[in-house]
């Protein structure tokens, strides 16, 4: 389904932010808050890097920190009891890791792990609790992304259910290079397997149909994006789904 393109926003476009030890900051819930919420909360935040396949927490885990993520990727698994897991949500600068504190829960449903190296800052769960409600357009924006992080699990699910291997990776790659504001996505073929779902050599089939295309290019350790139209109009309508339905919502809470 053709959707309009879009390119891609790199992170050095937004007006240089900084927290108080001069570190840029990036996240879009941070960075749309009001004086007052933002002199309260950012002495709290600690500015943290997270390696590749960092753990930030397991299912079951009592979340003990929340994070800001301010680049990079993280990836929200779902984890079965045999091992296997299958990745259900992705975060970037635009979202947050420990969505069950803003209602109050204190344990993990889901497993949490860097998949691009990132930057975040990072809180005290109870401490992210107990400011909440003196901070209304923090909590409010902390609630509209736990909506829009539901919404695009359960369009993921269907898409993993009822989407071709080839589809499902442009979309993918598409959500992964919004979140990081880059083309060029850091990832091999048994990951992007994982993330999926699916075998590796069902991977390696749907990214030589890519490239072939002359939609991606792609190497030991990485994909890179070199027409991104051309990719848009080949994933499935999940995609275009996800960003409508964002846009929507965005728009109506202004």
């Amino acid at each position: 389904m053709a959707i309009r393109p879009r390119p891609p926003t790199k992170l050095s476009s937004r007006p240089a932010a900084r927290d108080g030890d001069g570190n840029h900051v990036y996240n879009e819930i941070l960075l749309g808050l009001p004086p007052n919420e933002h002199e309260m909360l950012f002495p709290k935040l600690e500015f943290m890097r997270l390696k590749t396949h960092h753990l930030l927490h397991e299912p079951g885990d009592t979340l003990k920190s929340a994070y800001f993520c301010n680049s990079g990727l993280i990836s929200i698994l779902s984890v079965f009891p045999d091992g296997k897991c299958v990745e259900v949500g992705l975060v970037g600068k635009e979202g947050f890791i420990g969505l069950p504190l803003v209602v109050g829960f204190r344990t993990a449903a889901t497993r949490a792990t860097t998949q691009i190296e990132a930057t975040a800052f990072r809180t005290d769960g109870e401490t992210l609790m107990n400011i909440l409600p003196q901070c209304p357009t923090l909590e409010r924006r902390l609630q509209q992304f736990a909506q829009i992080a539901a919404m695009e699990t359960t369009q993921i699910a269907a898409c993993n259910r009822l989407h071709e291997v080839t589809e499902r990776l442009a979309r993918w790659l598409l959500m992964s290079a919004d979140r990081i504001g880059l083309n060029s996505v850091p990832l091999t073929q048994e990951l992007l397997a994982q993330m999926l779902g699916t075998r590796r050599s069902s991977v390696t089939v749907a990214a030589g149909l890519l490239q072939k295309a002359g939609m991606i290019t792609y190497g030991r350790g990485d994909v890179k994006i070199v027409d991104r139209q051309k990719l848009e109009e080949s994933t499935c309508e999940c995609y275009g789904i996800m960003r409508r339905r964002i846009k929507e919502w965005r728009g109506a809470s202004r």
